[in-house]
């Protein structure tokens, strides 16, 4: 198959290009990014500016598109930053996807994702699931992971002093709180968009937490 990845400089996104180069079900990946990645020969890494999507390139047609962008409130800088990033880009891109007949879009979403949200991060989340389901894919899959274990290239306080305490909890807490390391949540987007289940379908976090967790996504 032919995947197209978006966000694969990040966290969850670097996994899922790893996984990905190495998996024989899929033979090209297509990673547009705003920097170079690690040539590979099943790689092709086209520098784009988000802002000006390349909208007639011939690898926007692909089986999957897994998208992985996201920010932070305090990376971003502001509110509208961060909805242009975790939500313009990623509905950019699906909408450029499925015009070229991209036909499966798998989203890392997040857990509590609702536009009815009070927290201004899972509202935004919610609206981008909202949205992304009207585009018109075959297959349309969110993934929910709770907080996201790994090293991140960026130093994320916050993050860190939960992750914290999280791990010293973790015995006690309800599986939907555990940390969701980043390998399991690329896994996840990987069997989604190969998979390709017709409909609307949901991984929440409590699916993401086990190294051996590999369930199938919820209708």
């Amino acid at each position: 198959m032919k995947l197209l990845l978006v966000g694969a400089t990040g966290l969850v996104g670097s996994h899922v290009l790893a996984l990905a180069l190495a998996d024989p079900r899929i033979g090209s990946v297509a990673a547009p990014a705003r920097r170079d990645l690690p040539a590979h020969p099943r790689l092709l890494s086209p520098r784009v500016d988000f802002e000006h999507l390349p909208e007639s390139a011939s690898w926007w047609q692909a089986d999957a598109v897994i998208c992985t962008l996201g920010t932070t409130l305090r990376a971003a800088g502001s509110r509208e930053a961060f909805r242009q990033v975790d939500y313009a880009y990623p509905l950019a891109v699906a909408r450029i996807a499925r015009r070229h007949g991209t036909p499966t879009c798998v989203l890392n979403s997040a857990m509590g994702a609702d536009v009815a949200s009070k927290f201004f991060y899972n509202r935004i989340k919610g609206e981008l699931e909202r949205d992304l389901a009207q585009v018109g894919f075959t297959s349309l899959t969110f993934v929910r992971p709770g907080l996201i274990g790994g090293e991140r290239d960026e130093f994320r306080p916050a993050e860190r002093a939960m992750a914290a305490v999280l791990r010293a909890a973790a015995p006690m807490l309800p599986r939907r709180w555990r940390i969701n390391p980043a390998a399991n949540i690329a896994r996840a987007l990987i069997e989604a968009a190969v998979g390709a289940a017709d409909g609307m379908h949901v991984v929440p976090s409590e699916d993401l937490f086990r190294p051996e967790t590999n369930k199938p996504p919820q209708k």
